[in-house]
């Protein structure tokens, strides 16, 4: 099939689901109080279901009285017994993907269930509505006259019990519809290559002569791509190896330290479109050419709740009663069988007529510069490890990126004041990166021969820095802590320069 009539065919059927977009902007309680009946409706006769009465369910108020919140935590005793083969637990479907993501205080990794419902009704319809939107909102695009570069998770789905574990990415490209395989590079083989400097060659080998329109992936991985592909072939823009490239959908990670080195290889006349997907959903889409908040999606399949952050026992509510620039845990039902969950996810409404959000960070202290997402249960256990190891203790520390440049990978820093110094220093660093990789399967995927993230850099403050820092902010009292983890370099410059 031709592309250019590929192009018009896809791009009109992409339109007609605008209507059904407009919809749910324009009927946003109502369609969300349809997702909530219809996921009671499918689970009640589940173990979850019966337990919690769920056929007596008919109405929101109900429904947050009767089912308690959970996380992961608490869920998992129901995702273990799924695992191990029991089926009608907690969604009425069989659930055979778990999406396996960075672990948690219990564990390396955490596995989350993903029905066939939630990859048609979310995962998949999501992608076709990421198009969509960009589509209706750039009426001369010609971006099915080409195809979409995507950068997928660097693991293959391996199995175990007739269940299947691997990167989200890799659930959705190895159960990719036909139509959006063709649109696609590289291939699914390529895509779920597990070694990523293997993985990257072939990449370039399979798309430098392709008609690449869009470029869909997590920030940092794809900046490495560009930046190899740019140096072999000896270009200073990726305009002149894909001269129809229109657009880059990224998500995952915060985009603004990368933006201006995108800028910098892309040229001016790309876009950027932000898309909020996870593995336990896919939550908004950018909307709008340059504006860098999202969508809330209504009829995915998916039930919002929301937590105030940072108050004492704050109501949860529903989408009827958000508020602007309030920051707000995010708490999911989803058709994958998950209750009143809590991502760790926190966002804020930039508006509520259509509800558009920006992330703003996590319920938990954490870094996620380059699709690492290290909480503070790993870094802390991984630090006590190490101390212990080399007889070493510390009066404070603090973690912050260094990110990507053209020609280093990025890095964490620590700045750590010791009470009782190691005696090698360099060979503290060593095991704390090991112990870091040991508690954390993202965190050692992207340290994979350095090629995203090299080993941790350890800078030794003078004594009583911290405490320093804390008397120039005017911050001194029991109720003012040190960050642990920061997303930004802001505390560790500040902490640098006094050092």
């Amino acid at each position: 099939m031709p592309f250019s009539f590929l192009n018009t065919v896809t791009t009109w059927f992409l339109k007609k689901r605008m209507h059904q977009i407009e919809l749910f902007k324009k009927y946003p309680l109502e369609v969300q109080n349809e997702v909530l009946l219809n996921l009671l409706k499918n689970a009640e006769k589940t173990e979850f279901g019966k337990k919690y009465n769920f056929s007596s369910i008919k109405n929101y108020s109900l429904f947050s009285k009767k089912i308690p919140l959970t996380d992961y935590e608490t869920f998992f005793k129901y995702i273990e017994r799924s695992i191990k083969g029991e089926s009608n637990i907690f969604w009425n479907s069989a659930i055979k993907w778990y999406a396996q993501s960075s672990g948690t205080t219990n564990s390396k990794s955490k596995f989350i269930p993903v029905s066939k419902e939630s990859l048609e009704e979310c995962h998949y319809k999501a992608g076709k509505d990421v198009l969509c939107l960009y589509v209706n909102n750039n009426k001369n695009s010609n971006l099915f006259s080409g195809k979409s570069l995507r950068l997928g998770g660097s693991k293959k789905l391996y199995e175990s019990n007739n269940n299947y574990f691997g990167d989200l990415s890799a659930i959705l490209i190895d159960n990719l519809p036909l139509w959006a395989e063709m649109l696609s590079a590289p291939n699914n083989e390529i895509s779920l290559m597990d070694k990523w400097d293997e993985k990257l060659e072939a990449i370039i080998d399979s798309t430098l002569n392709e008609n690449i329109t869009s470029l869909a992936g997590v920030p940092s991985w794809m900046l490495i791509l560009l930046n190899k592909i740019l140096e072999e072939r000896n270009e200073t823009k990726i305009k002149g190896i894909w001269k129809n490239l229109e657009v880059y959908f990224h998500g995952g990670v915060n985009f603004n330290p990368y933006i201006n080195q995108f800028k910098s290889i892309l040229g001016n006349d790309v876009r950027f479109y932000e898309t909020y997907n996870a593995s336990e959903g896919f939550f908004a889409i950018q909307d709008r050419n340059d504006h860098n908040d999202m969508l809330l999606m209504l009829d995915y399949g998916i039930y919002f709740e929301f937590q105030v952050v940072d108050k004492l026992n704050p109501e949860i509510i529903n989408l009827s009663k958000v508020k602007l620039d309030t920051n707000y845990a995010i708490i999911i039902s989803t058709n994958a069988g998950l209750w009143r969950y809590k991502i760790g996810d926190t966002v804020k409404f930039t508006s509520l007529n259509p509800f558009r959000i920006k992330i703003t960070g996590r319920t938990k202290s954490f870094i996620n510069a380059f699709g690492e997402e290290l909480i503070i249960e790993n870094a802390e256990n991984a630090l006590n490890k190490t101390l212990l190891k080399h007889n070493s203790s510390i009066v404070e520390y603090t973690v912050a990126p260094s990110f990507i440049s053209e020609k280093n990978s990025g890095f964490h820093q620590w700045m750590i004041e010791f009470e009782k110094r190691p005696s090698n220093i360099s060979k503290f660093s060593e095991d704390l990166d090991k112990n870091l990789q040991n508690s954390n399967s993202d965190y050692k995927s992207k340290r994979f021969k350095n090629i995203t993230m090299k080993r941790l850099e350890i800078i030794i403050a003078k004594e009583k820095l911290f405490l320093d820092w804390l008397k120039f902010k005017n911050k001194l009292g029991g109720q003012n802590k040190i960050p642990r983890l920061c997303n930004d370099r802001i505390l560790i410059e500040e902490l640098i320069e006094l050092n």
